[in-house]
Formats: C-alpha cells, structure tokens, sequence
C-alpha cells in the first residue's frame, strides 16, 4: 500500500510558476509509475503526465512545454513544476501511484487546489 499526501497549490497569478510536491509513504522505487491529474470543476479528472520507474515522462498536449514531472527517489518524492501558468490551469491536482504486479494497484492523493488568476 502507498499513501500519498500532494502539497504545493495554492492562488498564483496568470504567467506564474508553481511547483506541486507529492510525498510518498514508502520508497518510490518500487512503483512503476508515478502520475500528476487534475479536476477542474465541472469536469472530468484528466491526465496531466506521467513518470516512469526508469524516469521517462509523458504529458498532454495542453500542458507540454510548460510542466515538467521529476522525482528524487532518496527523498520518496514526485514534483511537477508548473510555468507560464494560465487560469485553464486551475483544477485539484492528484498524484497517483501504479503497482504492476499479479494485479495492478493504483493509489491516490487527497489533492491540491491550484488556482490561476487572470
């Protein structure tokens, strides 16, 4: 089992940056991927990017160029550093850990609210 607990969010102006932290309860290296999502109201949770074991990362098109996904495997922590922030950035953002084993195990955070001011 992984508990995750984001931190970070907070009320940033538009063109800002912000970095979001997610802290692990157990070491990172073992998890197969780690991920950032957001929920804006009204709609649905949607993928922001991800981050392998290996360190690969992917994102959405929406936030390519400007997130960028890290972790700091000693410290059992997930980043996502977010520039050039615009106010359809403003949703909860969740960081979700993946297990790959006989079965596949997905945890999540609480969330942490990100608002971008126009």
């Amino acid at each position: 089992q992984v508990q995750l607990e984001e931190s970070g969010g907070t009320l940033v102006q538009a063109g800002g940056s912000l970095r979001l932290s997610c802290a692990a309860s157990r070491s990172i290296l073992s998890i197969n991927s780690m991920a950032w999502y957001r929920q804006a109201p009204g709609n649905q949770r949607e993928l922001v990017g991800t981050i392998t074991d290996q360190g690969r990362t992917n994102y959405a098109d929406s936030v390519k160029g400007r997130f960028t996904i890290s972790r700091d495997n000693a410290k059992n922590m997930v980043y996502l550093q977010m520039n050039s922030l615009k106010p359809e950035d403003t949703a909860v953002y969740y960081c979700k850990a993946t297990l790959r084993r006989s079965v596949l195990y997905e945890y999540w955070g609480q969330g942490t609210q990100v608002t971008v001011s126009a």
